[in-house]
This record gives C-alpha cells, structure tokens and sequence, in this order.
C-alpha cells in the first residue's frame, strides 16, 4: 500500500469497519477506508479503500488503492491500483492504472499523460486473469 515511500505518519484520516460517513471529503495526505464512505472525495493525497472498505460517490485524488469496493467516478492525478481482491466499478480518469491478479474493474477508462493528446475513452469490463505462457524446450 506505501510502496511509494509514504509512511504511515502521513496518515490523515481513518474511517473503520463499523462506520458510515455521507458528505464531501477533503484530506491533505492519505485517508483509510474500512467502513462505508458515500459522497464527494477532494484531495491531492491518497485514498486506500482497505478490504472492508466500501467507497460511492466522485473522487478527485492524487492515487486511489483499492483493496475493497469503490463504486463511482474516479480521477487521479497519479495512479489507479487495484489490489487482489478489490473491486472498482465506475468511469476513471488516471495516467496509470495497475490491477493485480484477481483485482476487477469495469467501467470507463482514459489514461491521459499530462500534455499529451487526448483520445477517446473505450468501454472496458472483465476480470484481470494471469497470461498463458508458451514454454519451448
């Protein structure tokens, strides 16, 4: 979850199982989601949904990490990570998104670089399932 060099002081926030917030959310650094969270979510920092965590509404962040479910729009400033086992159901805008072995996303997506040309977003929708590889020998 911190492979980036965030450590956990640069903890914000933290909703935990049990609990449910509605309204908009605003965090400097890094807010964790193990209960429910419905509403507008505004921040440069990072979001991790954790396995319990269950995220609707419109997220604007620096990176999203989803262990859990998000449902909704999601842009990121930096990146996207699905996690094995996450779940994220919505339209995202990021310029990278990673999604483990046995992560699912479906929705709409465009991975636009800052500065460059934008294309189309395309409908995407499955489950990220491991590659077949051909052995010779």
């Amino acid at each position: 979850m911190f492979k980036n060099g965030a450590t956990k002081g640069d903890l914000n926030g933290f909703l935990d199982a049990g609990s449910s917030m509605q309204g908009e959310l605003s965090f400097e650094d890094t807010f964790r989601v193990d209960g429910k969270l419905m509403g507008k979510v505004t921040s440069k920092g990072d979001l991790v949904v954790g396995e319990r965590g269950e995220v609707d509404g419109d997220l604007q962040v620096g990176r999203v990490y989803v262990s859990g479910t998000l449902k909704g729009t999601v842009k990121a400033s930096g990146r996207i990570e699905i996690t094995a086992g996450g779940r994220l159901l919505g339209d995202i805008q990021t310029p990278t998104l990673v999604i483990e072995e046995g992560g699912f996303y479906q929705g709409r997506c465009s991975m636009d670089q800052p500065g460059a040309r934008s294309e189309t977003s395309r409908p995407v929708a499955g489950v990220v399932t491991p590659l077949a590889v051909k052995r010779e020998g």
